[in-house]
């Protein structure tokens, strides 16, 4: 266990993890909020961190019913259809703020925002910067994060447990119990730190960003630290959880004979023409198709081959795209020994995320008074049996920042109209780049409510969408 101690603590608000959907959070409490962030490992040792193809954004108002259609598909129908609608019309302002806090995202000659595609999206919707969007994000957000004379985080602290009061229906979350880890024990998951000495930390309100359960298999895309804590403890006092088979296969990791952690090979790449062959060189299904599709037809391929994996070859991919969007991937292929400019890569389909968790509303709120959950480590609805490409970035974001509304007492976040606001991030200016994003909101106003719907109410109908998408896809089947 680490050397470092503490001793017990209060605050206002106390967020256990540092991905984006914590550092989100934080950001949207009003600076007079005394808060308290866990990070269980290095603070840049989070998933979001590793995110490569990009974030999901509603480019123009027309583009609804399709965004809306395409996440349902994907996830096979299961999805919560209030969640969907809601991060779809937020992602616009979500996108400006990140602007408006430095994030650089691709622009095309005319300063617009540059989009790609990527697997199961009928069009380009997704923002992106080169193949590193995630870590392009969260560092912005930490760095504005780390200005905040409000917030304080403890890097190698695991939360352990949940501080309860009250029984029963009365029970409500007061704070997190936590342990100092060194490194080798930050993989270590929460049921198994029993021998650490504890601290507490008591707050009014809790947030749970911990991430997924990646840590928990021996070839995944996630870092080790993510070894499902939240649902443990959830599990443990009987807190909602909800869909906890819910595993996502990416299709295309780096193989590896090796054991740890597989670099992952963006959506985005066959989004821009890389195909998929098997060792006969034989192109052998829709790189397009949604992810579990994808990843069945790669593993059902091997399986005939004999192969411990497959091929992913880039040759149809423009020779400038490759060295610019793609230039992290083709880096870190050239440390195998491998150039995706001049020949195929090795890919199997690897544990890459979780779509089950801590059972949350609309407003992140848990089973529980007082406990609250974004991110990975919960489940909203929004991607349903499987996620659809680039909308995890996205739906942390959004759901984080209605956390934080709920958490600073206020109502729920209304949603903007389709296709507003206007997406350009210039509406917005920055300050000292001291404040919160709620306060900058406060100063321009940016939520556009122009026809008066109300919470919750779609541009159009959610449920028509949902039945006809439905209904042409099992006449596809038939």
């Amino acid at each position: 266990m680490a050397e470092k101690t503490y001793e017990d603590m209060s605050c206002d608000v106390v967020i256990a993890g540092c991905g984006v959907a914590g550092l989100y959070a934080a950001l949207n409490l009003p600076t007079s909020t005394d808060v308290v962030m866990l990070s269980k490992g290095n603070v840049d040792e989070c998933d979001s961190m590793l995110a490569q193809g990009g974030i999901c954004v509603l480019p123009e108002a027309e583009d609804y019913e399709a965004f809306f259609t395409d996440t349902l598909r994907a996830g096979h129908y299961e999805n919560r259809r209030e969640s969907v609608d809601i991060m779809i019309r937020s992602s616009r302002s979500v996108i400006n703020d990140l602007i408006a806090l430095g994030v650089d995202f691709e622009r095309r000659e005319d300063g617009s925002l540059d989009f790609t595609r990527e697997g199961a999206h009928s069009r380009p919707r997704i923002a992106f910067h080169a193949d590193i969007t995630g870590r392009e994000i969260t560092t912005r957000l930490l760095a504005a994060v780390r200005r905040l004379p409000n917030v304080r985080i403890l890097e190698h602290v695991a939360m352990t447990d949940v501080l309860v009061e009250g029984e029963g229906k009365s029970a409500h979350c007061v704070g997190v119990r936590c342990a100092a880890v060194d490194e080798d024990d930050s993989v270590t998951p929460a049921d198994e730190l029993g021998g650490a000495e504890t601290f507490a930390i008591r707050a009014t309100s809790t947030l749970w960003a911990t991430g997924g359960i990646g840590g928990m298999y021996d070839h995944s895309t996630n870092f080790p630290q993510l070894t499902g804590d939240a649902c443990y403890v959830a599990t443990k006092h009987g807190i909602a959880c909800e869909h906890l088979d819910y595993v996502q296969i990416h299709p295309t990791g780096l193989f590896s004979p090796q054991p740890g952690r597989t670099f992952l090979i963006s959506e985005s790449c066959r989004g821009e023409g890389a195909v998929l062959l098997d060792r006969d060189n034989r192109r052998f299904t829709d790189e397009l198709q949604p992810r579990d599709v994808v990843a069945a037809a790669i593993s059902e391929r091997m399986r005939e081959d004999d192969m411990a994996h497959e091929w992913l070859s880039f040759a149809p991919v423009e020779r400038d795209v490759i060295l610019g969007h793609f230039a992290n991937i083709r880096e870190r292929c050239l440390e195998d020994g491998r150039d995706i400019l001049c020949e195929p890569i090795p890919v199997v389909p690897t544990q890459h995320y979780f779509m089950g968790g801590v059972w949350v509303n609309c407003d992140s709120a848990t089973s529980m008074p007082g406990l609250y959950a974004a991110g990975e480590t919960c489940c909203n609805g929004v991607h349903g049996r499987n996620r659809l490409a680039s909308n995890s970035l996205l739906e942390s974001l959004v759901f984080a920042r209605r956390a934080a509304a709920r958490m600073r007492g206020d109502a729920s976040i209304p949603v903007e109209l389709a296709g507003s606001p206007v997406l350009d991030g210039r509406h917005r200016v920055a300050g000292d780049g001291t404040l919160s994003i709620d306060v900058l909101c406060e100063r321009d106003g940016t939520v556009a409510l122009d026809g008066g719907l109300e919470f919750g109410e779609a541009p159009v109908n959610v449920d028509s969408i949902a039945r006809e998408a439905s209904g042409a896809a099992r006449e596809g089947e038939e």
